[in-house]
């Protein structure tokens, strides 16, 4: 239920995607090994293989790698280290925060901003959305204004308090006890071709399974939703006369 296996197909991800799920028990541990997985990579992979418009912004491009055939518009603002695999798409107002991992045919997209976070190849984030420490899956796509939260409301004052945040515990299913992920930060997981409606919220640590559909303006609690499943929105509408 945990294992990246249950989310992803890995048969026939090539490097360097692959390695970074080498050895990986637990799905979300990959994004703990994120950033020094990527950092290893360069400056060796580190090139310009796609088309840079003018007006767009990289910072640390010795930590950049821009496949053949990718699009970077003008306005979009990339940190190192970031990889961005070929024919991918990257917006105008895409911001690109550090530690950005994107496959083959992702769209990054206006107005969305991206940190710590892994898109499988085909995920799309085309318009206004927030993917930060979060998984998307092969095929994954998020609806308009769809937003990965990755802090606990509470752990603000938790961290003025102690000093730093509290770990993100997920309840799965069968399990009396809610796991410990160990991450203080932690969006959402979606597996292979899941998709999420316009204005969907994610609440921190949500776990989707593969295929799952997620309807509009949902916000989802954290936890483990199964694979192949519809989350449907319940809300009774109510139609009264005009009044001059």
């Amino acid at each position: 239920m945990i294992n990246p296996q249950d989310f992803f197909d890995l048969s026939n991800l090539a490097e360097p995607f692959a390695g970074l799920f080498s050895g990986v028990e637990r799905v979300w541990e990959a994004l703990a090994r994120l950033q020094p997985y990527l950092e290893s990579l360069f400056p060796q992979q580190a090139a310009i293989l796609g088309q840079v418009e003018a007006g767009a912004t990289l910072v640390n491009p010795e930590q950049i790698y821009i496949g053949p055939g990718s699009h970077v518009q003008a306005g979009a603002y990339i940190i190192g280290p970031a990889y961005i695999g070929a024919d991918c798409e990257v917006r105008h107002g895409a911001y690109l925060r550090g530690s950005v991992m994107a496959g083959d045919h992702c769209v990054l997209g206006h107005a969305s901003e991206f940190k710590n976070a892994l898109l499988l190849p085909g995920s799309q984030a085309p318009h206004f959305a927030y993917v930060g420490d979060s998984i998307l899956g092969q095929r994954v796509n998020l609806g308009a204004g769809t937003r990965l939260a990755n802090v606990e409301i509470l752990s603000g004052r938790h961290k003025v308090k102690t000093g730093q945040r509290p770990t993100i515990k997920i309840r799965l299913p069968g399990l009396a006890e809610p796991v410990d992920t160990g991450l203080r930060k932690l969006g959402a997981i979606l597996g292979d071709d899941a998709q999420s409606g316009c204005n969907t919220v994610t609440n921190p640590g949500c776990l989707i399974g593969p295929g799952a559909l997620i309807y509009p303006n949902v916000s989802l609690s954290k936890g483990y939703w199964p694979a192949g499943k519809i989350i449907k929105l319940r809300q009774d509408l109510e139609t009264i006369e005009l009044r001059p």
